[in-house]
């Protein structure tokens, strides 16, 4: 399969990214472990806005990262632009929903969620140690750290809004795989593990759905 960019390009548009809105990467980095920390405690309000940020944080990738410097290398960046754009509206919406709160999934699923959290705010260091020199590698406000934080923060919510809300990320994780392999990008097989995580347990819970006494005997977080 022939790639539509090479490594060159490809970490090019982080060092743009990175020289341009170093500022916005590191703001994004502390707005997240602030969220991170919100969504684990119980003040009020606490879900909106944390979903609001999360919904702040996809169009920003969409709009600062895909349109802005991916797209110039890779018009499929478009596409990936209008996924990303979509997945913001839709958890928009998701911060109007009462029954949309952290914390609320036990289990494997809340140990999962926690761990996938710390490892999207590490993911920009991991990168660094892992051979990937600044400013030439992925920091914060673009997709694969966005999407490791967000599907670590819906394994937390047993809402079902929440499995429609990862659909987007985890055919991001799925994609992620492609560029971790083609560029080295070692820090993104854990995004690949969270989306398949994250379907094996969208189809756990329909085959509950589906057969409800099969699922009264199984404890399904």
């Amino acid at each position: 399969m022939e790639l539509p960019l090479t490594p060159e390009q490809f970490f090019h548009v982080f060092a743009r990214y990175n020289n341009a809105l170093w500022w916005a990467a590191a703001g994004f980095w502390v707005a997240a472990a602030v969220a991170a920390g919100a969504a684990w405690k119980g003040s009020p309000g606490r879900n909106r806005r944390v979903t609001w940020f999360l919904a702040v944080l996809w169009l920003w990738t969409a709009l600062a990262y895909h349109v802005a410097f991916f797209a110039p290398v890779n018009p499929a960046a478009w596409i990936f632009a209008a996924a990303f754009a979509l997945e913001a509206v839709l958890l928009i919406f998701a911060a109007t929903r009462r029954d949309f709160d952290f914390r609320t999934a036990g289990g494997w699923r809340g140990r999962t969620g926690a761990a996938l959290v710390v490892y999207a705010l590490a993911y920009p260091i991991l990168n660094v140690v892992l051979g990937h020199a600044y400013p030439a590698t992925p920091t914060f406000g673009v997709p694969c750290p966005t999407a490791i934080l967000t599907l670590g923060l819906l394994l937390t919510v047993r809402a079902s809004a929440a499995r429609w809300l990862a659909i987007v990320p985890m055919l991001w994780g799925f994609l992620a795989g492609w560029a971790a392999v083609a560029f080295d990008v070692w820090p993104d097989y854990v995004l690949v593990i969270a989306a398949v995580l994250t379907a094996a347990d969208m189809m756990g819970r329909g085959f509950v759905a589906k057969f409800p006494d099969w699922g009264r005997g199984v404890a399904w977080p």
